[in-house]
C-alpha cells in the first residue's frame, strides 16, 4: 500500500469519544482502528487482582461504535492491553462483552484474541537459562520472587497481533501490548516503512492528547513511504508542531528514542511542518532494529492487606503547628499500638499522608504558610486484614481529638466516613521490571481465533 490512515478514537477504551469522531475518521478513508485499552498507570491492583479498571457499561459503549465501523468500512478493529493490565482474565472479559455486542448487532466479524499472561515454571527457566535481564532501576531476579506473583503478563510488540491478522482477523483483542504496537501493526504488515509508522503510532496512542484540545476525542495518522500526517477528528481541535511533537515527552525516558521489543524508534532527525491550521506532517522518523528481540515482564504480588481511615483537620492552632502534631501522633500511635497489641512494629507498616499540605510532593515542595484545612489519611498495612483493622481502629481517638503538645483542651477533627476504617483488601506490588530475551517474536504469546457468533 502506498498509504495507511490509522484511526485511534480515544487514548483508552471505556474513556469514550463521540460518535462523530469515529464517522469522520471513516469519511477520511481510515484502514484500520487501533485503540489502548490498558496502562500500569493506575498502579499493580488491577494486574495483581486481574480485574479491570473500567466498566463493562463504558467498554460496552464504545465497543459497540468501533464495531460497527469496521464491519461498516470492512476494516480491522486492533485492541490491547484488553482489561487494563493484559491478563488472560482481562481478554476473556473484552471478548464476552465483543461476542455480546457482535450478537446483538448481527455483525459477522472474525475475533482472534491474544495471550499474553507468563507461566512461572517457563520464566524461571528462561532465568536459570540467563536470558531474564533487570531494566533500571531493578536489581536482579530470582525464582521465588516470579513464584510469589499473582499474575505475570509479557508486553507484545507488533509481532502477534499482525500474525493475527495474517490469520484472518477482523477484529484483534489483544493482551498486555506496547500502546504503539496497536497501532502500528497493520501498517508495518502493509509495508510502511518502520521509522514513520512508529512515530506515527506513538502519537496516536493516546487519541487526542497530541492536539490543542485533547478532552475532544481521536485523530488519524497517514502514513506513508516518507513520514506520516497527522489531524484531529473533532472539528474544534487542531495538531501544531508543538502539540505533535511534545507527545515524544510522553512516558518516554529519552524524548528523541524509545525502545520496542524489536528495536529502538529514533526521531531525533524528525521535523514536524504545519501543513495548515489544523493538520502536521512528520518526517525523518527512523527505527533501528535491535541484535535481540526482547520482551518487558511485568509482575505483581500481595503485599499485604491494608486498611484506611481519613480525617479532616480544622482547627488553627494544630495546622499552625501541624509538624509538632504529626510527629507527636506518630510517637502516641506507635506507643499504644504496642501497649494494646503487643505489636513492635515489624508486624505493622503506616503512612501518615498530609493532603493539603505536603501529601502529593513531601519534601520536594516545603510548605512557606499554614493550610487553610488539611486531610489526614492513615493507610496501615500488615499480614492480615484483621491485623490491618486492629491497628487502625488504635488511632480512631487520635484522629479525632489529638491536641498538639502546647494545647490544653482537646480539638474535634472530622472522620470522613462512619466507621472510620475502611478495610481495602489485598493491595499488591510491581515487582517485575526485567526483559525476557526471546527465540522468536510469536515465543511467549498465544493466538486463538473465535468462531463468530451466532445470530437470534
Amino acid at each position: 500500500m502506498e498509504a495507511v490512515r490509522v484511526l485511534s478514537p480515544t487514548g483508552m477504551l471505556g474513556a469514550g469519544f463521540a460518535q462523530s469522531t469515529v464517522d469522520r475518521g471513516l469519511a477520511l478513508g481510515a484502514d484500520v482502528i487501533s485503540v489502548d485499552a490498558g496502562s500500569t498507570d493506575s498502579g499493580p491492583h488491577y494486574l495483581g487482582s486481574g480485574t479491570a479498571k473500567t466498566t463493562a457499561a463504558a467498554v460496552a459503549r464504545d465497543l459497540r461504535i468501533l464495531l460497527r465501523a469496521s464491519a461498516q468500512a470492512k476494516i480491522p478493529l486492533i485492541v490491547g492491553s484488553c482489561g487494563t493490565s493484559g491478563t488472560d482474565s482481562g481478554v476473556d472479559w473484552i471478548a464476552g462483552i465483543v461476542e455480546e455486542v457482535l450478537r446483538e448487532e448481527e455483525l459477522d466479524l472474525a475475533v482472534a484474541t491474544i495471550y499474553s499472561e507468563q507461566d512461572a515454571g517457563f520464566l524461571n527457566q528462561r532465568l536459570r537459562d540467563g536470558a531474564v535481564h533487570p531494566l533500571a532501576p531493578a536489581g536482579g531476579l530470582d525464582e521465588a520472587t516470579v513464584d510469589s506473583c499473582t499474575h505475570v503478563v509479557g508486553m507484545m510488540g507488533h509481532e502477534p497481533i499482525e500474525e493475527a491478522l495474517r490469520g484472518g482477523a477482523d477484529v484483534v483483542l489483544a493482551g498486555r501490548a506496547t500502546d504503539t504496537a496497536v497501532a502500528a501493526a497493520f501498517p508495518l504488515m502493509m509495508g510502511l516503512p518502520a521509522g514513520p509508522s512508529w512515530h506515527a503510532a506513538k502519537i496516536v496512542e493516546c487519541g487526542g492528547q497530541c492536539t490543542t484540545n485533547p478532552r475532544t476525542g481521536g485523530v488519524l495518522a497517514t502514513i506513508d513511504h516518507t513520514g506520516f500526517t497527522i489531524e484531529p477528528l473533532d472539528p474544534e481541535a487542531a495538531c501544531t508542531p508543538i502539540s505533535v511533537a511534545a507527545h515524544m515527552l510522553y512516558e518516554t525516558v529519552n524524548p528523541f528514542r524509545m525502545r520496542e521489543p524489536a528495536g529502538e524508534l529514533d526521531v531525533e532527525h524528525a521535523t514536524y511542518t504545519a501543513l495548515d491550521d489544523r493538520r502536521v506532517r512528520v518526517e525523518g522518523s527512523r527505527f533501528h532494529p535491535a541484535e535481540q528481540h526482547t520482551v518487558k515482564l511485568e509482575g505483581a504480588r500481595i503485599a499485604g492487606y491494608e486498611t484506611m481511615s481519613f480525617t479532616a483537620i480544622r482547627d488553627e492552632h494544630i495546622l499552625a503547628n501541624i509538624e509538632a502534631w504529626t510527629s507527636l501522633f506518630v510517637e502516641v500511635f506507635t506507643s499504644r499500638v504496642t501497649q494494646t497489641l503487643g505489636l513492635d512494629g515489624t508486624e505493622y507498616a503506616f503512612d501518615l499522608r498530609r493532603y493539603g499540605y505536603d501529601a502529593v510532593l513531601g519534601t520536594l515542595d516545603p510548605a512557606t504558610r499554614p493550610p487553610r484545612e488539611i486531610g489526614v489519611m492513615l493507610l496501615v498495612r500488615a499480614a492480615t486484614q484483621e491485623l490491618a483493622t486492629a491497628v487502625a481502629k488504635v488511632a480512631n481517638p487520635l484522629m479525632l481529638h489529638l491536641p498538639t503538645p502546647d494545647m490544653d483542651y482537646l480539638p474535634s477533627l472530622a472522620f470522613a466516613t462512619s466507621p472510620a476504617e475502611t478495610e481495602r483488601g489485598a493491595v499488591y506490588e510491581f515487582v517485575l521490571h526485567h526483559v525476557v530475551d526471546t527465540r522468536t517474536p510469536l515465543e511467549m504469546f498465544r493466538i486463538e481465533h473465535r468462531k463468530a457468533p451466532t445470530h437470534d
